[in-house]
């Protein structure tokens, strides 16, 4: 498929603490698409469906099913969460998960949403460490073949999970994933270790999530109090794992090189991640046009030499085991002192 380098997330259509009413959602929507953006992104549980259901209404009424790269997601439980349900009471457990039965109950219900016969990329939106990963290949080839979806991809899974589904389709000769969604920015850069290489090895492209990293590199918490009305200041996914040493160093280079391109850190943190090897599309989220506005601006900024190197440097995440098999030294052990490039280095 051929999509934008900005893919516009939806998780702030519809009700909640940070989300837009349909009114602003539709601007917001205008807006990616007068930009020139094509690849729209949401979820079954974003707003409790009301996310899908005014995408498809705009798509709808926009006639633009056949421009835009639909997606959405799979796997998290409605019926009951943690969060939200009553200690002691649970909901369903087929309503959530990778099992096939959920995912053709998800599947139907996120067409009658959306309003539409098919899905271009149906995500996996997380793994729920207990479905085989042949299930899950099977269940999401067949409705590649039923024209249910055109492709599907993973979302927040083992990078081994990733690279047995796509093993498993190539030697049966069936669909197979074709992209990764992952958390990746300045202050996430673990999934080099080994999502990335799995995702050039099987030819998936890789759309990061949560570029921004929650808003920690915009630039609005003070690191003397992180109080305020940003999405990290309250109950998160992220909790206060951003604010750390590292985290706050990485922020200072990241804020001098904004300044060097007089551009805002948000837009330069963007453009950073993606001039990432394998980023195929980066995915954003806005609850304002303006923010949306800022976002697209990132697209026209290039990096020098220097100015690259230095946001490497600052963010580099210390090497892992996997990470260290590839290190020069051990290499040049190897090849007996040599200097030796794979081909596809």
């Amino acid at each position: 498929m051929v999509v934008s380098p900005l893919a516009l997330g939806t998780m702030t259509f519809g009700p909640g603490p940070f989300g837009a009413d349909e009114r602003t959602s539709r601007a917001i929507f205008d807006a990616y698409r007068d930009g020139g953006g094509n690849f729209v992104d949401t979820a079954d549980i974003y707003s409790g469906g009301v996310s899908e259901e005014l995408v498809g209404k705009f798509i709808r009424e926009t006639r633009s099913r056949d421009e835009i790269v639909l997606a959405t997601k799979f796997g998290f439980n409605a019926s009951s969460s943690p969060l939200t349900a009553p200690r002691g009471r649970g909901g369903n457990p087929h309503a959530g998960g990778a099992g096939a039965k959920n995912i053709h109950r998800a599947l139907e219900q996120s067409l009658k949403r959306l309003g539409t016969d098919y899905i271009d990329l149906y995500w996996m939106h997380v793994w729920d460490g207990v479905t085989p990963v042949e299930e899950i290949v099977q269940t999401l080839g067949n409705l590649v073949t039923a024209g249910k979806i055109r492709y599907f991809g993973f979302s927040d899974m083992p990078a081994w999970l990733a690279m047995k589904a796509a093993t498993i389709a190539a030697e049966r000769r069936v669909p197979g994933p074709i992209a990764m969604q992952l958390e990746y920015s300045l202050v996430a850069r673990d999934v080099e270790s080994e999502h990335l290489p799995v995702a050039r090895e099987a030819g998936m492209g890789v759309l990061p999530w949560s570029p921004l990293a929650g808003g920690f590199l915009s630039g609005k918490y003070n690191r003397a109090d992180t109080g305020g009305s940003g999405r990290l200041s309250g109950p998160n996914p992220f909790g206060n794992s951003k604010f750390t040493d590292q985290n706050w160093a990485i922020l200072e280079v990241l804020r001098e090189v904004a300044a060097e391109l007089d551009r805002s850190m948000a837009e330069t943190a963007l453009a950073w991640v993606m001039a990432r090897p394998g980023v195929a599309s980066t995915l954003i989220g806005a609850s304002k046009v303006a923010q949306l506005q800022s976002n697209i601006a990132a697209t026209e900024i290039r990096f020098s030499q220097s100015q690259t190197q230095r946001l490497n440097e600052a963010s580099a995440p210390l090497p892992t085991f996997s990470s260290s098999l590839t290190m020069r030294g051990l290499r040049s052990m190897l090849f007996g002192g040599h200097e030796v490039a794979g081909w596809n280095e």
